[in-house]
Formats: structure tokens, C-alpha cells, sequence
């Protein structure tokens, strides 16, 4: 059965501020938010941790359409911006001494999304007000990625309690098509087992040389042999983004 990385729910909170310090996403290493100030977490009013995602204006976050959306049992929705808040400038989540909570305004989630597996999995937060840290622009793919994230540390482990981050070798379209979900053009994969994005990491940033090339969408478990992680690639969907 394929695990894909969805938003984290609420009883995650207290296992970030249970957490030790371990290798974190998994296979990974610490990050300082004063190196990579536009990462940023995505959490519920209350401080839930939802996704991660990126500053790309001083206004505008860039995330997974799944981390905008709301799964019950009737189906799926949009969530409501009331329902967000971006935090930043913190690389300890439960530190509220350090940077800024902002509230959303508004959602954008890419129209044709519908699950992970279709793809277009790609949403736009604007905040109520500008942040006043380094914004990080978007690029293109290449051989190597970093991606960034507060998740889980292993499939079954706890969230870090602190920004960390790992690098990945990414795979070629040939190697990628193994997954029958994956689509060329519009999502990249990356790692080959031990390391890895895992649940929480969603919408998180993939960076290449310097700037975005992905988001972190789905994978089937975390870090598994042969099961290389699935991002969005933000190249192919740059002209629709509202930025």
C-alpha cells in the first residue's frame, strides 16, 4: 500500500515537544534557520505543525496543495485560511522567543489538484503581512537537491524538534517511472534508501543550487531502499504560480 506524506495531524505537536535531538527528515543533519531564513512550517492557530514551505516573496509561502487541503469522510476541501499560520524565523518550533507566527489570508491551490498521486501538487499561502526575511527564488532542477524540514525521523520515530536537513541524489525520468504515479515534467524524485524527506516534511523545500526546484509531495514510507521520494517540480508549473 503506497504511504504518501500528508500533513501531519494534531497529535503531532506533543511528540515535537517530546522529541530528541536524533538525525532528522531521516538520515540528516541539523540546519540553522539563519542560513536558510525563508524555510518556514505551516502549523494550525494553535501551533500544530501541518507542512513545511518556503518564502518566496515577503508575502507569499509555496507549499503542497495537500498541506491547503482538508481529507474527511465525505471527502476532500480547500482549507480555509483561518485554519493557517505560517511560522518563521524559528528553528525550534516550540522556541516562541524566536521569530514570528503570521496568520494567512489567503489560499491558493493549484485548480486541477486532487491527490497526490494525479499531481499538481502545489499551493500558494499569502500572509496578512510581509516578512522581513531573505525570500528564496525558484529554479530548476540538476543532480543533487537538499531538502529541509521539521518530520519525522524514520517511519515510526518523532518529529524533530529542530529545522533539519539532508541531500539526495535525483534520479533520472527513466529511474522515476518505476513509481506508476510518477509524471515527467511535472515531479522529480530523488534518494536511493537512508535518506529522506518523511511525514511532516510535506511542502517542504527541495533546493538546487541555490534555489527551489521542488516541493515535497509523497513517497511510499521513508528512506526505504528503491522507493525514492516524489516532488513537485516547480519549473513546470512557474507561469500559473500567483507570485
Amino acid at each position: 500500500m503506497r504511504v504518501k506524506r500528508y500533513a501531519v495531524v494534531a497529535a503531532v505537536i506533543a511528540l515535537v515537544s517530546g522529541a530528541q535531538n536524533a538525525e532528522a527528515i531521516v538520515g540528516g543533519s541539523p540546519s540553522r534557520i539563519s542560513d536558510t531564513p525563508w524555510v518556514v512550517a505551516i502549523t494550525t492557530p494553535d501551533g500544530q505543525l501541518i507542512c513545511g514551505g518556503s518564502l518566496v516573496a515577503p508575502d507569499k509561502v509555496l507549499t503542497a496543495a495537500h498541506c491547503a487541503t482538508d481529507r474527511g469522510v465525505l471527502g476532500s476541501s480547500q482549507r480555509s485560511a483561518s485554519a493557517l499560520q505560517v511560522v518563521a524565523g524559528r528553528t525550534a518550533l516550540t522556541s516562541t522567543s524566536d521569530g514570528v507566527a503570521v496568520p494567512v489570508r489567503s489560499v491558493w491551490r493549484h485548480p486541477a489538484y486532487r491527490s497526490v498521486a494525479t499531481g499538481d501538487d502545489v499551493a500558494v499561502l499569502t500572509l496578512e503581512r510581509s516578512l522581513p526575511y531573505r525570500t528564496i527564488s525558484l529554479g530548476d532542477t540538476g543532480s543533487v537537491g537538499t531538502v529541509l524540514g521539521w518530520g519525522r525521523t524514520g517511519e515510526l520515530e518523532a518529529p524533530s524538534p529542530v529545522l533539519r536537513q539532508v541531500e539526495l541524489p535525483i534520479l533520472s525520468d527513466d529511474e522515476c517511472r518505476r513509481d506508476p504515479d510518477y509524471r515527467p515534467g511535472a515531479m522529480l524524485c530523488a534518494g536511493r534508501g537512508g535518506r529522506d524527506a518523511c511525514t511532516g516534511d510535506s511542502g517542504g523545500p527541495m533546493v538546487v543550487r541555490g534555489r527551489l526546484a521542488g516541493v515535497v509531495s509523497y513517497g511510499r514510507g521513508c528512506a526505504r531502499a528503491g522507493e525514492p521520494g516524489v516532488y513537485t517540480r516547480l519549473s513546470y508549473y512557474r507561469s500559473v504560480l500567483p507570485l
